[in-house]
């Protein structure tokens, strides 16, 4: 096998998902490096790959390791790297030992295999003709809704990772900043309890709400927004004439926040500007 880096996508559940080219560069490999070698270990076993040499490459090494790895390259040793699930350097580590690689002049080689988010996407039932990978959200709230903010005026399915403790809040977020945009929370890919929740994020929050605990690897797809025009009538005049109508204040703007795409603060901010 040709020195290079290889980057070697792996099963995020079911260990059918994975290739037979990935199969025959991991056993080729004079090197595999792991985000986890007892997770990679559990994986190499499983298909009968033994006494390969494996070194850890996460975030917290990842810099002096990629020095220790290029070198290795610059030798002649084949690498192969993995992360534990996926595709290497989707939210995993990574990018660091690419680009020294590259810039060392060494082969990048990918070896595709299962993605979440392509996956998720195909099976969510929403527009696939374009869409952005976002990653992770922010942990906290306020960033979490600015960095929504910020995205709300993409006219393409966006597409997140979440922790499962933050799934509810991250909902709650959406609904405020998107309104009633179509949400699919696709859980567990390719695992036993696979499942694909789809609604608006309110309606899928209190899916998720009414249920002891959510557990799993989580991928959020959220719809495009409206391609429409705007009302003519300012922000001021449609909560005023909502009101004209018997609808409460409070109703009145969050309505009108749902019919243009915007947060209940921004509704708020101009009407009192």
């Amino acid at each position: 096998m040709p020195a290079a880096l290889y980057l070697v996508a792996t099963p995020i559940g079911n260990l059918e998902d994975i290739t037979l080219r990935a199969l025959r560069v991991l056993r080729e490999a004079d090197l595999i490096a792991c985000e986890d070698t007892r997770q990679t270990g559990k994986l190499l076993a499983h298909f009968g790959i033994v006494d390969k040499h494996m070194v850890s490459y996460h975030g917290h090494n990842e810099a002096a390791r990629t020095r220790e790895l290029v070198a290795k390259l610059e030798s002649g040793v084949t690498i192969a790297l993995v992360s534990d699930a996926g595709t290497p350097l989707v939210s995993d580590p990574g990018y660091r030992l690419v680009t020294a690689a590259i810039a060392a002049g060494i082969p990048v080689v990918p070896i595709p295999g299962a993605s979440a988010v392509l996956g998720a996407l195909a099976a969510a039932g929403l527009p696939t003709e374009a869409f952005r990978f976002c990653g992770f959200l922010p942990p906290k709230q306020g960033q979490r809704k600015k960095a929504l903010e910020a995205l709300r005026g993409e006219d393409c399915t966006l597409i997140f990772y979440e922790a499962p403790h933050r799934i509810l809040d991250t909902l709650a977020d959406l609904a405020g900043v998107y309104g009633d945009r179509p949400v699919v929370v696709a859980r567990e890919l390719t695992k036993l309890h696979e499942e694909f929740l789809r609604g608006t994020a309110e309606e899928v929050r209190i899916q998720l709400a009414g249920r002891p605990s959510v557990k799993g690897e989580i991928t959020l797809i959220v719809g495009k927004g409206r391609t429409t025009a705007l009302p003519a009538n300012s922000v001021e005049d449609a909560v005023r004439e909502l009101e004209q109508k018997g609808v409460p204040r409070m109703d009145a703007i969050k309505q009108v926040a749902r019919e243009r795409g915007l947060s209940k603060r921004e509704v708020y901010k101009q009407l009192t500007q």
